[in-house]
């Protein structure tokens, strides 16, 4: 929660609605001062224009030309004039002898002075206007002869209108426009005023300086964060994904704008992420990582997306196989010392009924027995982790009534194995192809499990065969996915029906690849083989031929 601070700088809504508001204020100034110099000039040829047309008029009048030939012209003409002046509604009619010496004026004293103006043009017989400063001030005027039927110049007409008066007509004209204007800037600023709050609401009152900040800090996070995140647009498309997101899905050029279904992510994964509802917690498999996908639609009363997150958790899933591994060995070791303490017992009992013979041939074959399950394990195998995982993995098996043995053909010495194969991966793929075969044996009669583990042609191959029911060939593909399982108890997703498309992946991390056939006594075949880059050493490596 930000505390408010006086010194904090006006949120970014704000800024904008002061500058929007200048903007409209600026807008209809300009317009209103254009209006007001347009309709001043308008008004002033408008003018000029009524009283060219008063003075043509009063030119044109046969009275007046009568008048003008009387002894006193001013007799008949100053009513004239002072008529058309109030009908017209200029503010002066002057009528005039060629000289200039008025015979009217709207101010009596006036009769008998020269006028005030140019006469020069209309005594050439032109009508023309001027603004001219006379005896009523400026004034917007026209001039026009009069002539006789003969076409002499016998007098001249000037009517005309106050700049003062035009400017109170145009002062009246602005009165209307600024209140035009006022409503204008009134409305842009309410307008102005409903954009910004919408804009306050989604910037959450921040300024530009706090919404760059979270930009940043945006950005870093995104590239921070080792998990991978993933925006999807309405229409599955790639919005946003961040670097741990290019990793884990082994995304390589542009990603962003591109559809899910175009990214060339396994069937399972691809439709995770076009799925509608949520997903939680799902293990999806790559061809190398092991992914915890989580899907979240973005909704806001229409989809607008989905927010992904990715997870890898291929150390964890690899370190669980080993927990489980031991888990077995665990629990074979507490049978075989409960199966240790009942011989023991048994041994006791016959010492103690007086048959010492008998118990020392009871515990030496018991020890025989154990001592060549040991030699013939390490003798086929003698790399330390897998002789290791056989020996558990055949105490498991018998404790559930499968017999687990090592085909004659296996011979791996210790030291065949290059550094770039780790045992983990060989503990993954041989310990879950085993796990598979005792679960598809027991109950079965035979109930058995045969593993070859040997060298041919630069190749490491890993067999497990057991006696089972077999896989349906039409269905051999389908194995291998994560989530396939003939188990009635399936855990689903995460639960069962991992352990094989564990070690297809683990096989092709090494470029190596995964069959499945039908063993030669029924059942299921399963073979690995993984190439073997480094050079041997010597004397480590043999062919299952030599043999």
């Amino acid at each position: 929660m930000r505390i408010p601070s006086l010194s904090r700088p006006r949120s970014l809504a704000g800024q904008l609605f002061a500058m929007q508001a200048v903007l409209i204020a600026v807008v209809v100034a300009g317009y209103a001062f254009f209006t007001y110099v347009s309709d001043r000039r308008q008004a002033e040829e408008a003018a000029g224009r009524q009283a060219a047309a008063v003075a043509r008029a009063v030119a044109d009048s046969p009275s007046v030309r009568d008048a003008i030939r009387t002894p006193d012209p001013t007799a008949a003409l100053q009513p004239y004039a002072l008529r058309v002046m109030r009908d017209t509604g200029v503010d002066f009619v002057t009528i005039m002898d060629p000289r200039g010496i008025r015979w009217t004026h709207p101010s009596a004293h006036e009769i008998g002075q020269r006028f005030l103006g140019h006469t020069e043009r209309a005594l050439r017989g032109e009508t023309f206007t001027e603004t001219y400063t006379g005896t009523l001030g400026p004034s917007v005027r026209a001039v026009t002869p009069v002539g006789d039927a003969d076409g002499r110049i016998i007098g001249l007409v000037s009517a005309g209108i106050r700049v003062e008066a035009i400017s109170e007509r145009v002062r009246g004209q602005l009165t209307a426009l600024l209140g035009v204007a006022a409503g204008a800037l009134a409305l842009g600023a309410i307008g102005t005023y409903v954009i910004n709050a919408r804009l306050r609401r989604h910037t959450h009152g921040m300024n530009a300086a706090e919404l760059s900040r979270m930009h940043d800090y945006h950005q870093a996070a995104l590239h921070a964060v080792r998990e991978g995140l993933l925006m999807l647009d309405g229409q599955f498309r790639v919005a946003l994904i961040n670097d741990g997101g290019r990793e884990l899905l082994g995304a390589s050029g542009e990603v962003v704008g591109r559809s899910v279904a175009d990214l060339g992510l396994p069937a399972p994964l691809t439709g995770a992420l076009l799925a509608s509802e949520p997903r939680v917690d799902e293990v999806h498999l790559t061809n190398d990582r092991v992914l915890v996908v989580n899907t979240s639609p973005v909704s806001g009363g229409e989809r607008r997306g989905t927010v992904v997150t990715l997870r890898d958790v291929t150390e964890l899933q690899s370190l669980m196989g080993e927990l489980d591994s031991e888990r077995g060995f665990t629990q074979a070791l507490r049978s075989q010392a409960h199966e240790a303490a009942n011989r023991l017992h048994t041994v006791v009992s016959l010492i103690e009924l007086g048959r010492s013979q008998e118990a020392v041939e009871f515990a030496t074959a018991e020890l025989e027995l154990a001592q060549a399950l040991t030699d013939q394990v390490v003798a086929a195998v003698s790399e330390p982790v897998l002789a290791a995982l056989l020996l558990g993995k055949t105490a498991q098996a018998n404790e559930r009534g499968v017999e687990l043995e090592v085909s004659q053909d296996s011979r791996l010495d210790d030291g065949v194995l290059p550094e770039d194969l780790p045992s983990r991966d060989l503990v993954t793929i041989l310990g879950n192809l085993i796990d598979n075969a005792v679960d598809a044996a027991q109950g079965n009669v035979p109930a058995r499990v045969t593993v070859a583990a040997y060298t041919e042609d630069g190749e490491l191959v890993l067999r497990v065969s057991d006696t089972g029911s077999g896989v349906d060939p039409a269905r051999a593909d389908l194995v291998f996915q994560r989530g396939f399982s003939t188990k009635p108890a399936a855990a689903g997703p995460g639960g069962r029906g991992l352990g094989l498309a564990l070690v297809r992946q683990a096989a092709h991390r090494h470029d190596g690849s995964l069959t499945v056939t039908e063993a030669a006594g029924g059942g299921a075949e399963f073979e690995v083989r993984l190439p073997l880059r480094t050079a041997p050493v010597p004397g480590g490596r043999h062919d299952a031929r030599e043999t």
